[in-house]
């Protein structure tokens, strides 16, 4: 992923700039990659790593997004899930398990990675530190949560001539997910119902009002 002399030359910029420019700096670049995305579409591949790199679990699948908060997430079989936002609920959909779960959106963006993308990049960046080093083509963005009620310690994000290709989260025990984006398609026309979900009869339907 990384070079020696592109670790050097990051490593030389954060030595000569102070964290808080660095943060600043971070932060405002990142705002500039995301405010002009209104709709991405993308394959992926998951990968869930413990903490010494050994693969837990690895899934493939497709998502959409319309922001501001319109968001769906299929994972294929065998892990067979989905996850869809109509920009004020958040349906999560376990076929298996006959189980949905249903919450309120958070418009903190900051306890559901799967819909980071879909909020409004002064949202993200209110609720993050954020660094950024380039390497060539490839701008990666390391965010950390300001609130400490999340389901991770460090998020990825890495852009390839503009587009994220790349999505990693790593929790407190070390475990590290890891998604990579491939036949990316940015703002083109998506339909509403793409961001609904009709819960199937017999469902076993958990609200969370949290």
């Amino acid at each position: 992923m990384t070079t020696v002399k592109t670790m050097l030359a990051a490593l030389t910029v954060t030595l000569a700039v102070p964290m808080s420019a660095l943060a600043s700096e971070g932060a405002q670049r990142l705002a500039e990659m995301l405010e002009p995305l209104d709709t991405y579409v993308a394959d992926f591949e998951q990968q869930i790593l413990d903490g010494s790199g050994q693969r837990l679990q690895q899934a493939r699948g497709r998502m959409w997004l319309s922001r501001p908060g319109k968001f769906r997430w299929e994972v294929d079989a065998p892990y067979e899930q989905l996850v869809v936002s109509d920009g004020e609920d958040v349906t999560l959909y376990d076929p298996d398990l006959e189980q949905a779960t249903v919450q309120t959106l958070d418009q903190r963006v900051t306890h559901t990675p799967a819909l980071l993308l879909s909020g409004s990049a002064d949202e993200l960046t209110d609720s993050y530190e954020v660094s950024r080093r380039q390497q060539g083509t490839r701008e990666t963005f390391t965010l950390v949560p300001i609130d400490p009620d999340t389901l991770f310690e460090e998020l990825q994000m890495s852009f390839r001539s503009g587009a994220l290709d790349l999505l990693q989260m790593t929790d407190s025990t070390g475990q590290r997910t890891a998604i990579e984006f491939d036949n990316v398609r940015m703002n083109e026309s998506l339909d509403d119902s793409r961001f609904t979900f009709e819960i199937p009869e017999g469902t076993d339907v958990i609200r969370d009002t949290r």
